[in-house]
C-alpha cells in the first residue's frame, strides 16, 4: 500500500519566500508540479495553502489586495488545493496575519491523531508549529520541513524528522514568468 502524505503550504511564509527570489508571481505558479516533487512517491491525501483573509474596507489598496486575492484562490482552485482562512489585524497602518499558524497545527494534530497520513510535508518557516510537529511526531508521523536555501530555518531542520531544502533553480521549474 503506497504511503499518504498530507502538504501544508503557509502562504504568507511562501509568497515572501519566493518575493525574496523575485518570484513572487503566484498567479503563474503550477501548485500540482510543486507539490508532486514534495510528495516524491507518496500519495497525496490534501494540500492546504493557509492565509489571511483579505477584508475589503472600500480603499483602493484593500480592493486591489481582495482582487489578487480572488485570483489566488481561483488558482489553487485549479490545482486542486485547498485553502484556510486566517484573518488580517491592521495595527499601526501594518497588517499581521493572525490564526493561520494555529490552523496549520490543528490540521497537523488532526491529521496525525486520525491517522490521515504517513508523512506531514511542511512548508512553512515558522517555528511556533514545533509542539504541533512534536506531537505529530510522537503519534509516529513523519514530519518534512521545507525550506528555501537562500533563508533555510535551522530550528526547523532540528525540529523534523526530515528536510527538503529547496533553490530558486527548483522554483522556476514551476514558474511561467
Amino acid at each position: 500500500m503506497k504511503k499518504r502524505c498530507i502538504v501544508i503550504i503557509d502562504g504568507s511564509n511562501f509568497y515572501f519566500k519566493l518575493k525574496d527570489l523575485g518570484l513572487n508571481n503566484l498567479l503563474s505558479f503550477d501548485f500540482s508540479k510543486f507539490v508532486l516533487l514534495l510528495a516524491r512517491s507518496y500519495k497525496v491525501i490534501n494540500t492546504c495553502y493557509y492565509i489571511g483573509r483579505i477584508r475589503q474596507d472600500g480603499s483602493a489598496k484593500t480592493e486591489k489586495l481582495f482582487d489578487a486575492q480572488q485570483k489566488l484562490i481561483g488558482r489553487l482552485k485549479k490545482h486542486k488545493v485547498s485553502y484556510q482562512f486566517g484573518y488580517l489585524l491592521k495595527n499601526d497602518g501594518r497588517y499581521h496575519e493572525k490564526g493561520v499558524d494555529v490552523q496549520m497545527a490543528i490540521d497537523m494534530l488532526v491529521a496525525a491523531y486520525e491517522d490521515q497520513c504517513d508523512k506531514i510535508i511542511l512548508v512553512s518557516s515558522d517555528t511556533d508549529l514545533a509542539p504541533a510537529i512534536k506531537k505529530a511526531q510522537e503519534k509516529g508521523k513523519t514530519v518534512e520541513y521545507v525550506g528555501f536555501s537562500h533563508k533555510p530555518s535551522v530550528a526547523m531542520v532540528s525540529f523534523c524528522s526530515e528536510s527538503h531544502i529547496i533553490t530558486k533553480e527548483d522554483i522556476l521549474l514551476f514558474t511561467s514568468s
